[in-house]
């Protein structure tokens, strides 16, 4: 839901977002939280809606695969897994 509520607030004017690569993140007092939105989910969707985000993409998917494979971590998002992602 957090690209979808990203998109709905960008709508509404928002134009800073924070994100976490690779979706890390949770929290202990929520059980069942799975993580934060990915940036580089957020990135491809403001990037498909031709909206500047002056982030290197290749750069991104290095530093989300990276956070991903932090021993423990539920990794989210899942733009790091789209083979279309990868060759853009």
């Amino acid at each position: 839901m957090g690209v979808a509520n990203a998109l709905a607030a960008y709508e509404a004017g928002v134009r800073v977002f924070d994100g976490a690569a690779g979706g890390l993140g949770g929290c202990p007092f929520a059980p069942g939280a799975t993580g934060n939105t990915a940036t580089e989910d957020l990135a491809w969707m403001f990037a498909r809606m031709g909206v500047a985000t002056g982030l290197d993409w290749p750069k991104l998917l290095v530093a989300a695969d990276l956070c991903a494979a932090v021993p423990g971590g539920t990794p989210g998002g899942r733009m790091r897994g789209v083979p279309a992602a990868r060759a853009a």
